[in-house]
């Protein structure tokens, strides 16, 4: 029990760890249960400190995201998310690029100081990234020094989720915030009901999905839409491997729906870097459930990984989607809206899975219905993240759009057939100008 002694001996105040932070240094707070203690520590430290670049998921509401002056902190995220939004459009935040197959950019050993969250040390000395690990045992190992906050609110899973206390420099006792879980979707929006073309979409995809299939679905309204609309309730064996768990996946889990019987690798567990629910009784479900594994995101986002599971289902989000099957998922033109995440490993993943099938989701419309989703040419300037030779299958509330195998023209009548019927005609006219004589 040698560790309980230097646990206790490095157990100090969130204003204390913080000294770590030098001028010059790059922090880095690990994505998900952000170290809300550390970070406002660190805050009240404007004044002494210079050119601090600070990488961040923003989850949760933070003075420095509203600075608009030259400050001692530059911020660089990883995801685009409401929080930051007005900060990237004045470009006073930068945005990292991930690698899309085997690491994140933070896996580089970079951090001067990383910031993380814990559940405090098990009997044997090791501490639970919670329900959100990604790659923070990669970055406790690759950073300079390692302040831990520790959280009992946290989870414990199998997996690869702990780290021993040993490996930590310090940890601060974290100041509680009384919020609780559930309430906001994966990108921190408020949870609404679904509307009609949320179920319209839902219930399209429903129709693609076949008992035994394994599932991921990414970040994105309609995305995760599909996991709460009960779509799923009628299949049976169904599988989970996905970088987030979001809200619903859970209830499918205590009620059998997704057990991972026919899964090709981790059979019969639920497999994923990230997970969240919407009480804190399935949080509590999952806690210390040997039914759900939390691995590193080099190992869940590796396509090859993917690909090893049979019938393999990647459900993701888009801004737009153009005639030729370009699709854009992270910016309305060159504006930055979101980040491409895991995206185009799991398309990729399930391109390469025996049975396996990529479908992209959208609203055919924007802006209350005055702008089509489905358009003859992406904006200028707008980033390709699936490119056309990796699109397949396309929904909408209007209905499925199979692209895989499809001519440039078979695959414009497939999209022009799932628009909205106001904008048909048009995109039609667009289609026989750019693809036939």
């Amino acid at each position: 029990m040698e560790w309980q002694k230097e646990y206790s001996g490095k157990l100090v105040p969130a204003r204390e760890a913080v000294q770590a932070v030098k001028s010059g240094d790059r922090v880095v707070c690990a994505m998900g249960n952000e170290p809300l203690s550390l970070m406002s520590a660190l805050e009240k430290r404007k004044g002494e400190l210079s050119d601090v670049r600070v990488s961040v998921l923003p989850g949760q509401d933070m003075d420095w995201y509203h600075d608009e002056g030259e400050g001692p902190f530059s911020l660089e995220v990883v995801y685009i998310v409401p929080l930051v939004q007005d900060m990237v459009d004045r470009r006073q935040a930068d945005c990292l690029i991930p690698f899309p197959f085997y690491q994140y950019p933070w896996d580089m050993g970079e951090a001067d100081v990383l910031l993380i969250v814990v559940y405090p040390p098990d009997d044997h000395g090791y501490c639970s990234f919670g329900g959100s690990l990604w790659n923070k045992k990669a970055q406790v190992q690759g950073a300079g020094t390692v302040l831990a906050e520790v959280n009992p609110n946290l989870i414990r899973t199998y997996g690869d989720n702990f780290i021993h206390a040993s490996e930590l420099d310090w940890f601060v006792e974290r100041v509680p915030t009384g919020r609780p879980p559930g309430g906001t979707d994966l990108r921190g929006r408020e949870m609404e009901g679904l509307g009609e073309i949320d179920k319209a979409i839902a219930e399209n995809v429903g129709a693609l999905i076949r008992d035994g299939d394994t599932l991921q679905i990414g970040v994105g309204s309609a995305s995760e839409a599909v996991a709460k609309a009960g779509i799923f309730d009628a299949r049976h064996d169904l599988g989970w491997h996905s970088e987030n768990t979001p809200r619903g996946i859970i209830r499918l889990v205590r009620e059998g729906v997704i057990n991972g019987r026919r899964k090709g690798l981790h059979t019969g567990k639920m497999v994923a870097t990230a997970i969240v629910g919407d009480t804190r009784e399935e949080m509590a479900f999952v806690d210390r459930n040997p039914l759900f594994e939390l691995y590193a995101a080099d190992h869940v986002l590796d396509a090859r990984v993917i690909a090893a599971h049979d019938n393999m289902v990647a459900i993701n989000g888009a801004i737009a989607v153009d005639l030729t099957g370009q699709i854009a998922a992270e910016s309305i033109g060159a504006r930055l809206v979101s980040a491409v995440g895991g995206q185009l490993t799991f398309v990729i993943g399930a391109h390469l899975s025996p049975g396996g099938r990529a479908i992209t989701v959208l609203p055919s419309t924007a802006r209350g219905a005055s702008v089509s989703r489905l358009v003859p040419r992406l904006e200028s300037g707008a980033i390709v993240s699936i490119p056309r030779s990796l699109a397949d299958v396309v929904v909408t509330e209007h209905g499925v759009a199979q692209l895989r195998g499809k001519s440039q023209r078979q695959r414009a009548l497939e999209l022009v057939s799932i628009a909205h019927p106001d904008f048909r005609s048009q995109l039609k006219k667009d289609a026989e100008r750019l693809f036939w004589p």
